[in-house]
């Protein structure tokens, strides 16, 4: 994928701060962090999202999203830690390339969550579960 960044950077030909890699993920820091110890997670193939990447692949990231969280973690001092993905632009994905956030957490660290957070009216969560219940695949 000839203009991914990530591509690049699993290539060589963009450096990055690695943190773990294997046959088919590599781990670095984020070089815009949210806090110190931010780390991405990405496949070494090229997949442009989560409905894209096969599940072998997406387990396996996931366990290494586990390992890496318990290490920087520790490593950081953090409170908590966020694992965090956006698929598609709306959702602000920024590279199209799979990956995973760990974003390290820390108490007064001015950041929230679910600021437009609502309730579901009468009745229509039950017709949203039988929405995407007709749907799976």
């Amino acid at each position: 994928m000839g203009n991914c960044l990530f591509c690049k950077i699993i290539a060589g030909e963009t450096p990055c701060t690695k943190v773990y890699e294997d046959g088919t993920v590599l781990a670095f820091l984020d070089i815009h962090p949210v806090n110190i110890g931010h780390t991405l997670v990405i496949p070494k193939a090229h997949h442009s999202n989560l409905y894209e990447t096969p599940d072998g692949t997406l387990a396996h990231m996931m366990t290494v999203v586990k390992k890496l969280s318990v290490a920087i973690k520790n490593a950081v001092s953090a409170d908590g830690i966020n694992i965090e993905m956006n698929n598609d632009q709306i959702a602000g994905q920024i590279i199209f390339h799979t990956h995973f956030h760990i974003v390290p957490r820390f108490s007064g660290d001015g950041f929230t969550h679910w600021n437009s957070a609502r309730d579901y009216h009468s009745g229509e969560a039950t017709e949203v579960a039988q929405k995407i219940i007709s749907v799976l695949v």
